[in-house]
């Protein structure tokens, strides 16, 4: 009897430690976000996205996205996609966009948000997706790689690599604003200080090369930056008169430094906010 509670403890530790496998999760929505500690789908009710036609400036990515999501949803061959480029042009966006737009043309194709930080827990999850009779879309948003970081190995399961490979009900949408994932200046000091300048970085600018799909994205004109929030007043509602709108819409960009779809979005909240309407 004196030993029991100590037991008990004992044997609670150890299922805190190692706890039991995680169960088939209900897929009665459309969208999860992945959390460890424990192992869990977290289901998303309501996505923060905007319309794929409002996505301006970026028609041959998001043409190219799309039809490779509707093929992949349909069940046919499909590629891993890396939207990389300039800052707020909209990588994330579409890709919820799409996911959208996917499920709109009536197929059950779910969206799994997977945080960076989380690249080692990669297998199980792929696990818990290969046993499920869905089709995943696998989203790791702002992707990057720091000289001593081991996570990258991670990601090589969910594109061609290891002995089980990439699921067929899984495809990988990755955005990043390097196109090698990781800094330039890295890879020349890497190259500069190797025995073999040639090896010294293929290991990880290879893993770019493992997504079958490269979508840049370039910093928006100033055309196209109106275009964005003229197609934003349109879809809200919001009436302005055009030079009023224009004028300070230049404004606001010069504050800000940049234009971007982000910068676009930003200043039509602000718009929506004075005129008293809502989103």
């Amino acid at each position: 009897m004196a030993l029991a509670q100590p037991l008990e403890r004992i044997a609670g530790a150890l299922e805190r430690m190692s706890p039991p496998p995680m169960g088939q999760p209900d897929f009665g929505v459309e969208a999860f976000v992945w959390e460890t500690e424990p192992d869990r789908l977290v289901p998303v009710d309501r996505v923060s996205r905007v319309a794929l036609d409002l996505l301006i400036g970026i028609d041959r990515a998001r043409d190219t996205l799309f039809a490779n999501t509707l093929q992949f949803a349909k069940g046919l061959p499909a590629n891993n996609a890396l939207l990389w480029g300039a800052r707020g042009m909209g990588k994330s966006s579409v890709v919820k966009a799409v996911h959208a737009a996917v499920c709109a043309e009536g197929l059950d194709l779910k969206l799994v948000e997977l945080q960076r930080e989380d690249l080692p827990t990669v297998g199980r999850l792929l696990e818990v997706l290969r046993r499920a009779p869905y089709r995943f879309v696998l989203f790791c948003d702002d992707l990057s790689f720091s000289h001593d970081d081991q996570h990258y190995k991670s990601l090589k399961a969910v594109l061609d690599g290891g002995v089980a490979g990439r699921p067929d009900n899984v495809v990988l949408y990755a955005t990043s604003n390097r196109r090698h994932l990781m800094p330039r200046d890295m890879i020349e000091n890497e190259r500069g200080s190797a025995i073999n300048p040639s090896e010294a970085v293929e290991e990880k600018v290879s893993l770019s090369d493992r997504f079958g799909l490269w979508l840049g994205f370039h910093p928006c004109s100033q055309d196209e930056y109106l275009d964005m929030i003229r197609g934003y007043c349109t879809a809200h509602g919001v009436e302005v008169e055009p030079e009023v709108l224009r004028a300070e819409a230049i404004e606001w960009q010069a504050t800000r430094g940049s234009r971007s779809g982000r910068v676009a979005w930003q200043f039509f909240v602000d718009l929506a906010g004075r005129k008293g309407v809502t989103l």
